[in-house]
């Protein structure tokens, strides 16, 4: 007979693969040249037996020792002798065929589906959203929210059964959860299974459903107050932890998630922990300097402009913008100043402003004196 190829080889994988890694190989090579998918095809049928064959060695951590050691010969004394003892192709390596195969790795396998089907399960998570106020996310606050969550039912213990006791089994899987069937092929007989529908893979049936609930279920209306922490920001999600929703078969409960919506402040803008606005100024205010009342989170608070200051000129005030979140330090304020001109001014206004204009010299307007004189640089 043909030499066997390295198991490792066959897979794919180098010698020192994990047990996850071995596996995945294992699923990508078994579909590749499944029969089903590849009717008529021997050389995929011979590939797919020496797949699994390589497989049933590989997965096996006594058997891997012995074929890591010597080879072949470790796994299979008949090796050499023409026959298909000890886990060659003729037994598929322990499965019963190829639908045992993949019932096994993709999702099957006897008694499978009755585990999961009664294995602990998370109970659903509940989102949420919060209204809150730009003054109310800068310094904190408390809001009390409200929901709906389902519930185990104690008196079922969230089984569906009358005292969690009244249970029978179910006689159309006898208990296993699982349904199986034969279908010939042309490879023999394909064993499948499937989870069972009439208990849904749990093996029994509820035989008094419990007179308090629907299914092991209650609703319950849930409110509670919530500490909204200084400095969130728009957007951000609060966590109540296994709050939500009950889990299944002693399963924990879900979590309840809030998001935040912070409304606009008319004044501020907020960009991370700093906040910014705009105050206009007059022509004359800008020109002599002047007191200016600045708002801040804080209150009002007074500041000196001084004299000459210019348009979308802006100051910083420490300390004045939004807390960090977790600590005592906060952002910046920043004040920008817009100086207004004057519309609709009367003939005495004009009169006073042309009387003034004549008095301006080159260094009263030193921006607009430095403009032309690049100009006249340039044109000359």
């Amino acid at each position: 007979m043909a030499e066997k190829r390295d198991y490792y080889e066959v897979l794919g994988i180098s010698k020192g693969a994990s047990e996850d890694e071995i596996k995945r190989a294992f699923k990508k090579m078994a579909k590749k040249y499944h029969p089903d998918l590849n009717p008529g095809d021997k050389e995929a049928e011979a590939k797919f037996k020496e797949v699994n064959e390589a497989y049933s060695v590989l997965s096996d951590a006594d058997k891997k020792a012995r074929y890591d050691q010597f080879g072949h010969a470790g796994v299979d004394p008949s090796y050499g002798a023409g026959t298909g003892a000890g886990g060659g192709f003729g037994d598929f390596g322990g499965f019963g065929g190829f639908g045992d195969i993949f019932d096994t790795f993709f999702g099957g396998g006897m008694g499978g589906a009755t585990r999961r089907a009664n294995a602990p399960t998370k109970g659903e998570d509940i989102h949420l959203r919060v209204n809150i106020e730009f003054t109310e996310a800068a310094f904190g606050c408390e809001k009390e929210i409200r929901y709906t969550r389902r519930c185990t039912c104690k008196s079922c213990k969230g089984t569906g059964a009358k005292n969690a006791t009244e249970f029978e089994t179910c006689s159309q899987c006898g208990g296993r959860g699982v349904i199986s069937t034969v279908q010939r092929t042309i490879l023999g007989n394909v064993q499948s299974q499937r989870t069972c529908p009439a208990c849904s893979g749990t093996g029994k049936r509820i035989k008094t459903p419990c007179p308090d609930c629907q299914g092991g279920v209650v609703t319950e209306n849930k409110h509670t107050k919530v500490k909204i922490p200084a400095g969130i920001d728009n957007g951000q999600t609060l966590t109540l932890r296994e709050q939500g929703n009950s889990g299944r078969n002693g399963g924990p409960s879900g979590d309840v998630y809030i998001t935040v919506a912070v409304a606009a402040h008319k004044i501020f803008d907020r960009r991370g922990n700093d906040i910014y606005c705009e105050i206009p100024i007059s022509f004359t205010d800008a020109a002599l300097g002047c007191e200016m009342t600045v708002p801040t989170l804080d209150g009002k608070i007074k500041y000196n402009i001084p004299e000459g200051t210019q348009t979308d000129s802006t100051f910083r005030f420490k300390g004045k913008g939004i807390p960090r979140l977790s600590s005592k330090s906060r952002g910046d304020m920043y004040v920008t100043v817009t100086v207004e001109i004057p519309r609709n001014l009367t003939a005495k206004q004009k009169e006073l402003l042309s009387e003034f204009a004549k008095t301006l010299t080159d260094k009263n307007l030193e921006k607009k004196t430095s403009f032309f004189q690049k100009i006249n640089k340039f044109f000359k």
